[in-house]
């Protein structure tokens, strides 16, 4: 998930919440770095690879100023099988591919950060979350609920901010852009668990390989999305979330 208004900073709150993201982002950068660094570094520069290949692969939200990328499952292996280092250097990449212009304008430097900032707090509360509440076994129960846990948290994560600068750019209520945000997204991100899920526990038996073969799988997502929203945009005028 993207937003598009943080390149809108109109006002004295939008600006100050932006610059408090950024240090946020910039705070969970640097705990990185003092971290365990590179310990599956031909994983992570393999998920680097297919996760800017489908960071280009986005669908603009209907009634939104954002959209979405089919990203997501790359990102949320790198975040359960690597180290956090290597889970932003997967991520935050393709979060900056993900701010260009499909177009080939230039992108917004504030918006860019904005997101990337956005994208590298949402990783480190998943860290945490993981570590706070992984318990030793390998079982595939255990594993499956840190995954929805870890999930839930980068929805949260990423929603709630991009909510919050729409409202304060456009002048709108946070609750109610954040649900339209929720309700467009939040299948995407359940199928992104699920298909997350059953990867890890592929890699396990046949090698960390297995996730390259999903790239055909995800641009078939990126087709669906692509068809359904153009047909929502077209079925009703663009709503405005602001209201």
């Amino acid at each position: 998930m993207k937003s598009e208004n943080a390149g809108k900073v109109n006002s004295l709150r939008s600006q100050l919440f932006i610059g408090g993201i950024v240090t946020c982002g910039l705070g969970t950068v640097a705990y990185a770095a003092t971290q365990p660094a590179l310990t599956r570094p031909a994983q992570a520069a393999a998920l680097l690879l297919m996760a800017l290949l489908t960071a280009r692969m986005k669908v603009k939200l209907p009634g939104l100023n954002g959209n979405l990328s089919v990203n997501l499952p790359f990102i949320l292996i790198a975040v359960t099988q690597l180290s956090l280092v290597e889970a932003l250097a997967v991520a935050l990449p393709s979060i900056a591919a993900q701010s260009i212009p499909k177009g080939g304008g230039k992108p917004k430097a504030v918006q860019m950060i904005f997101n990337m900032s956005t994208m590298a707090l949402a990783l480190g509360l998943c860290s945490w979350v993981g570590r706070a509440i992984s318990t030793p076994g390998d079982d595939w129960a255990s594993a499956s609920l840190l995954l929805l846990l870890t999930g839930t948290s980068l929805l949260l994560a990423q929603t709630l901010p991009v909510a919050t600068v729409i409202s304060l750019t456009d002048g709108g209520k946070a609750p109610r852009v954040w649900s339209n945000i929720f309700l467009l997204s939040f299948p995407y991100y359940l199928l992104s668990v699920g298909l997350t899920s059953l990867v890890n526990v592929a890699s396990q038996r046949f090698g960390w390989q297995v996730p390259l073969l999903m790239l055909p799988f995800m641009y078939g997502v990126y087709r669906a999305y692509n068809l359904y929203f153009g047909r929502m945009m077209k079925m009703q005028p663009r709503r405005a979330v602001a209201g």
